[in-house]
């Protein structure tokens, strides 16, 4: 195995940023896997409307993962997206099991969203003086989803 030995950011500041990045990894990796689950498992009026959106927001989060992912390696740190680690560490409430009214599908992938963006400024805020460049990233990640929170909290009823 070869180890990464020039770093773009060193000791504490890296220590302290691949942490931050890592916990938003975490929690993109499940907010992908529970849209899919929304995704599946939708029901009812509007079902169509809300099925499309889903893969929409999928898409952009898988990006978002992969952007995060590839920054902590970046950093000559391994990125952790495994399905423990996820399940493990992921701050977003499990989805709930069986098939799911569009009206509490949009509730419930509402409420994970905003936890993922939380946990986006908030590791925006950790390494904001650390390191602009991941500052930068997870700033440009917390602004598609934020636009996709608006989206779909405005269809709760």
């Amino acid at each position: 195995m070869k180890v990464l030995t020039r770093h773009v950011v060193e000791g504490e500041s890296r220590t302290k940023t691949i942490a931050a990045l890592q916990a938003c990894l975490t929690d993109l990796v499940d907010l992908a896997l529970q849209g899919k689950q929304a995704h599946w498992n939708v029901v009812g009026p509007n079902f169509r409307s809300v099925h499309l959106q889903l893969d929409e927001i999928i898409a952009l989060v898988r990006d978002a993962s992969d952007a995060v992912a590839e920054r902590i390696v970046t950093l000559s740190d391994p990125a952790d997206g495994r399905a423990a680690t996820v399940a493990k560490n992921s701050r977003l409430e499990p989805y709930p099991e069986g098939l799911q009214s569009v009206s509490d599908t949009v509730t419930h992938i509402a409420d994970r969203l905003m936890t993922a963006i939380q946990g986006l400024r908030d590791g925006i805020e950790t390494v904001g003086d650390l390191d602009p460049i991941s500052e930068d990233l997870l700033i440009a990640q917390a602004s598609g989803l934020e636009k996709y929170l608006w989206m779909v909290q405005a269809q709760e009823g």
